[in-house]
């Protein structure tokens, strides 16, 4: 970050922003941002393939891996007693193939302070993966 620029975090719930154009971070998959705590946002239309890949039915998914979230405007996945995601398996997702679209997000779309101190993922300027270019 360069002197007089602010720190941007975004919200989870950001679906058409980018918080840095210039730069996409391509994940690691280093699980750091599996084991921060909060909410992990499951909107609507996530929750019929989350639960299709687990081969469960729709309620039984939400009442065996969801809760309020904490603004009670929706559904997010449970943590573990640690402040893990519910779907982490040691160090990858058990839903990483339909894993929701705030998990996808990170960090491009949102992310929390601190976040480049645990997480791996790895900085590409967009005109290096732009086609074209």
């Amino acid at each position: 970050m360069t002197a007089g620029q602010s720190e941007v975090h975004g919200s989870p719930g950001n679906r058409n922003v980018t918080l840095d154009p210039k730069v996409f971070y391509v994940c690691q998959r280093c699980t750091a941002c599996c084991k921060w705590p909060g909410d992990v946002r499951i909107e609507e239309e996530e929750i019929a393939p989350i639960a299709e890949f687990l081969g469960m039915s729709e309620p039984d998914f939400i009442s065996r891996y969801t809760r309020l979230r904490t603004n009670r405007k929706g559904l997010s996945l449970i943590e573990k007693d640690n402040h893990e995601c519910i779907m982490l398996d040691g160090s990858a997702c058990r839903i990483h193939q339909v894993k929701p679209g705030q998990c996808a997000g990170f960090p491009n779309k949102w992310n929390f302070p601190g976040w480049r101190q645990v997480c791996e993922a790895i900085p590409v300027p967009v005109e290096e993966i732009t086609p074209g270019s």
